[in-house]
């Protein structure tokens, strides 16, 4: 595996880049710290070597880092997105995934980064991976990204009520979701709603 054992220095590392992501957008940065978060319970939840864990949960600190490559005028924008903006915005897995590849240690999670945004239903993006096809750490951060962004106020809109976000996942179980990890996710609720106190 492309990730180190040495979890301090690297998560040093993570410490720095998700700051530096947040002095440009404060949302992406407290966001990105949940999903890691979250993604660390899903994955203790599921069994995970720590090993794995560690993979995953490090990706999902850092999994919108590519949106460092995302004009201001998009990310911050207090509006609908338009197609434009919108195609710009889409390639910001693929941005993040290149700034983390520079490292040789940081292929693995790279990759997760690379995916995030994929669907069960190979409806996602960038590649269009469908299923198993999509790597297990992407799948998991997947479901976290959308209970995040859901859940959280933005400029464009108002947060929905958790429990219509649990509702969402629910709904979309086995298309937008790993039918699996998204079960996890609700069997783990009220641990999930414990990181928003």
């Amino acid at each position: 595996m492309g990730c180190p054992h040495e979890n301090f220095e690297y998560h040093d590392l993570i410490e720095c880049i998700t700051t530096a992501v947040d002095v440009r957008d404060p949302y992406t940065g407290e966001h990105s710290l949940r999903v890691g978060d979250m993604a660390l319970l899903l994955c203790q939840s599921l069994g995970l070597s720590e090993e794995e864990t560690n993979i995953i949960h490090i990706a999902g600190h850092v999994h919108d880092i590519g949106k460092i490559g995302v004009p201001d005028t998009i990310l911050l924008k207090n509006g609908c997105l338009n197609s434009y903006e919108w195609d710009l915005v889409k390639k910001h897995p693929k941005i993040g995934a290149d700034i983390l590849s520079k490292s040789d240690k940081l292929t693995d999670i790279a990759n997760l980064v690379l995916h995030h945004h994929e669907r069960y239903d190979g409806e996602g993006y960038p590649s269009g991976l469908k299923g198993e096809d999509i790597p297990l750490g992407a799948r998991i951060i997947a479901v976290c990204d959308s209970i995040d962004a859901m859940s959280s106020e933005r400029a464009y809109r108002s947060a929905m009520p958790l429990e219509v976000v649990r509702m969402e996942i629910h709904n979309n179980i086995g298309t937008m979701y790993d039918p699996d990890i998204a079960i996890i996710a609700l069997k783990e609720w009220e641990n999930i709603l414990k990181l928003y106190e």
